[in-house]
């Protein structure tokens, strides 16, 4: 953020101000962090882990939904299981983040049915949550 938008934003008083620069998240009311999705930017160019979804699931992650192993492209070696992720479409382009189910070895021999990643947040939580998503 530039200096000069943040001397604008001290003309806001604190009540009317959301943020200033991008909002990585929120406390909640138990004083636990949630991050959000505009974090991904930021996630995306330091994950250690990331799994990459065919075309197929893509719909399906972006509505909300979990990595399903039938539409798991690739992951990274030796990814531990609860671990948290970066979820990519097959063309390296960010789609969310979200926590491994099992680890590298174990997803090898799961069922096609069977989730490989639990989903905490996807690019389709801007339009599903649009209204909500910078409230306090």
């Amino acid at each position: 953020m530039s200096e000069s938008m943040m001397r604008q934003a001290t003309n806001i008083s604190r009540n009317q101000l959301i943020s200033v620069g991008t909002s990585f998240g929120k406390f909640t009311k138990s004083k636990k962090f949630k991050l959000h999705i505009t974090a991904l930017d930021y996630l995306a160019q330091y994950a250690v882990y990331k799994i990459w979804i065919k075309p197929n699931g893509e719909g399906s992650f972006l509505y909300g939904n979990h990595v399903l192993k039938a539409h798991l492209g690739r992951i990274t070696d030796d990814t531990p299981q609860n671990k948290g992720v970066v979820i990519y479409s097959m063309s390296d382009v960010p789609l969310g983040f979200g926590v491994t189910a099992h680890s590298t070895v174990d997803t090898r021999k799961l069922q096609s049915t069977n989730i490989v990643a639990f989903n905490q947040a996807d690019v389709g939580l801007y339009l599903r949550e649009q209204d909500t998503l910078f409230a306090s």
